[in-house]
Order: structure tokens, then C-alpha cells, then sequence
């Protein structure tokens, strides 16, 4: 076999099929254009091939200083990473003998490119398709991580929710409330997404500080992540809280647009674009809550409580039949047990994979 870092655009096709070859609809590729940017900047892009040449596996092998520091050791981190049956251990072989090279701690991932960001592995409701932003993998993928060595970090679940609960008793809030405490809701304004995003940001960093996982997101990495909102993006469904004018909680959900990305193999082109804008009413029967939280001095007021009884109205006003969530930490029960109250049910088992070097 063969690891090599992808160096032409013959290997970066192949990079980039390997998923369709190996997976059917329930898996949501990474759009195309996302993977070729971080190619241009650098990212490590390998392949194993077996000895006929054909792509058996693929991965990135990358580092990032302030996950460094959250976790206090020097980690080597892989993602995009996609297998076939049985060749998971000598893919993981060569990402930590890359990781002892580079006189790494320990390996960390799959996380694309940070945990923050994308990646997992799903461990359970493998029957059930993926979606944005969020991992789907065949049940062997689990087995053959923990046969190597790995063990789970941060495990956690994906999530559905039905949107037929009446929101004012499933989230119950006083209104008397909003002029008291000097509480105003906003939505999303495609026309000024470019200014409301760094207060999102801003709130998102300051929410998401205390979780192991969690480094703060750069204006970069914000703006990277969320190239395109705009002509995704439901007005309805960026909502965020000001109290006395100062930004406190914010819930971001998008149209989940999954099934069209499987459909086009994650080639998300110019032309693939226009044919989204032309049929994106088809892609408004479900949504992804793909981040949402509370500013720490204002958490255990029930701010998220009153944003979630207003998302459920516009879900239910818009159309939208099901909610999905990305990944909730089991060490973060107050988030799950919003969906518990819409009477939702845990959709994947999720976890990242970790190994310490000798």
C-alpha cells in the first residue's frame, strides 16, 4: 500500500469520489468547493491506495494551535475520513506514524477541521441518513476505530424533532417579561447578514468557551463556514435575543438541503447552485438547528426557552415538518431536554476518537 499527500488534480478527484464509491444516499458529502479551498491553503489531503493503485481510504493530517492549548498537548487531527471495509487500521497506522514524525502527543478526530466545525462518527442509527454539517458512516467504521486503540471523546446524539407541538405549552414564558427586562427578538436580514454575523460570532464564542471540545471561532473561520448563508439562509429561522440592546442568545437553524448535496455528489457549483435557487421550495419540509446558545451571565433565565418557543412557531408557520439537530454533548442534558419537549428522539449516537502515543 501506498499514503500519499495529494499533489495533483488527478489525486484530488480521486479524493473527492472515494465517498460516492464507498457510500449510498444516507451519507452528505462535504461540498466539493469547500474541500478544493482547503487544498489550495495547504490542508494535508492523503489517499491510501492498495497495490493495483486504486484509492482504499482517504484523510486529512492537519494540527491547530489553540486545539493545542484547549486540551493541553500537542495533537495530530484527521478528518474527511472515509474507508473501505477492513482498511480502516492501516489508514490509522499511517496517520500515527505521520503523528510520532511530527513528534505528536496523541491523535485526535475525525474533525473537519475542528470539532467545532464538522466531523464524528456516528455509533448507533446507522439505518437513519445524515445531514448538514453533521457525520454519517457505516457500522463498520466504529468497530474497526476501537479495534485499533481509539476510545470515544465527547459523545453525544444527533436529534429529531416533530414541529405538531403547540409552542406556547411545550415552551412556556411569560411575555410580561419582554418589556420588564427590556427584551427584544431579532431575526435573520439577508441584506445585512454581513453585520449581523460578527455579534453571532461574538455570542457563540462567549456560550461555547466552557465545553472541552469548543476553541473560539476567528472572523475567518466564521466567514469561511458560513460562505453561501445567504442565499440559504430562512429569515425566520436566525433568531437572537438583545436585552437592553446587548446581544444574549441566538438560535441559527437553515433549510436542510441534504438530500439535494447527496443528490449532486457534493458538487456544489455554480450550476448546481442555480438549480438550488431554482427548486429550493422542495428543501423547506425539514430543518438542521445547527448552533444555537446563551451568553454565560444570562444562562438559567429561560432566554433559550423563549427563542425555542419562537423558532417552533416559525417551523410550524413555515411549513417545516421535522427539525433536525447537530450533535448535543451528553454532559449537556439542559439542551436535550428542549427536544425531549418538542417530543423528540435521539437520531445518531455520536462520538470523536482519541489515542495517546507512546
Amino acid at each position: 500500500m501506498s499514503f500519499e499527500r495529494v499533489s495533483d488534480s488527478r489525486a484530488l478527484r480521486d479524493f473527492l469520489a472515494l465517498p460516492g464509491q464507498l457510500h449510498d444516499h444516507r451519507y452528505v458529502p462535504t461540498p466539493h468547493q469547500t474541500i478544493r479551498r482547503w487544498y489550495r491553503d495547504g490542508v494535508g489531503l492523503y489517499l491510501l491506495r492498495d497495490r493495483s493503485g486504486r484509492a482504499i481510504a482517504r484523510s486529512t493530517v492537519h494540527t491547530d494551535d489553540a486545539f493545542d492549548a484547549k486540551l493541553g498537548r500537542r495533537s495530530q487531527l484527521f478528518g474527511l475520513t472515509e474507508f473501505r471495509p477492513g482498511a480502516g487500521g492501516a489508514l490509522f497506522d499511517e496517520i500515527c506514524c505521520a503523528a510520532r514524525r511530527n513528534g505528536r502527543d496523541a491523535v485526535f478526530g475525525p474533525v473537519s477541521l475542528l470539532p467545532n466545525q464538522a466531523g464524528g462518527v456516528i455509533t448507533s442509527g446507522f439505518g437513519e441518513r445524515g445531514f448538514l454539517d453533521s457525520a454519517w458512516n457505516p457500522e463498520h467504521y466504529p468497530i474497526e476505530y476501537e479495534s485499533f486503540g481509539f476510545t470515544r471523546r465527547f459523545e453525544a446524539d444527533t436529534w429529531l424533532c416533530p414541529t405538531t407541538s403547540e409552542p406556547e405549552t411545550v415552551f412556556g414564558f411569560d411575555d410580561r417579561r419582554l418589556a420588564a427586562e427590556h427584551l427584544r427578538l431579532h431575526r435573520g436580514d439577508k441584506r445585512r447578514i454581513a453585520t449581523q454575523l460578527p455579534m453571532l460570532r461574538e455570542m457563540l464564542n462567549a456560550s461555547f468557551e466552557q465545553l472541552g471540545y469548543y476553541t473560539s471561532i476567528s472572523a475567518e473561520q466564521l466567514a469561511a463556514q458560513t460562505d453561501g448563508l445567504a442565499y440559504l439562509l430562512d429569515e425566520s429561522l436566525l433568531l437572537y435575543l438583545t436585552k437592553a440592546d446587548r446581544p444574549v442568545a441566538f438560535v441559527l437553524c437553515v433549510p436542510d438541503i441534504s438530500e439535494f448535496l447527496a443528490k449532486i455528489g457534493g458538487d456544489l457549483g455554480i450550476r448546481n447552485q442555480l438549480r438550488l435557487l431554482a427548486t429550493r421550495s422542495r428543501y423547506r419540509r425539514e430543518a438542521v438547528l445547527v448552533i444555537k446558545g446563551t451568553v454565560p451571565d444570562q444562562q438559567g433565565h429561560g432566554y433559550m426557552r423563549y427563542l425555542s418557543r419562537e423558532l417552533l412557531r416559525n417551523l410550524r408557520a413555515g411549513g417545516y415538518h421535522q427539525l433536525r439537530s447537530t450533535y448535543v454533548e451528553h454532559a449537556n442534558p439542559a439542551s436535550a431536554a428542549h427536544y425531549r419537549a418538542m417530543g423528540g428522539r435521539p437520531l445518531h449516537g455520536y462520538t470523536f476518537y482519541d489515542k495517546e502515543l507512546r
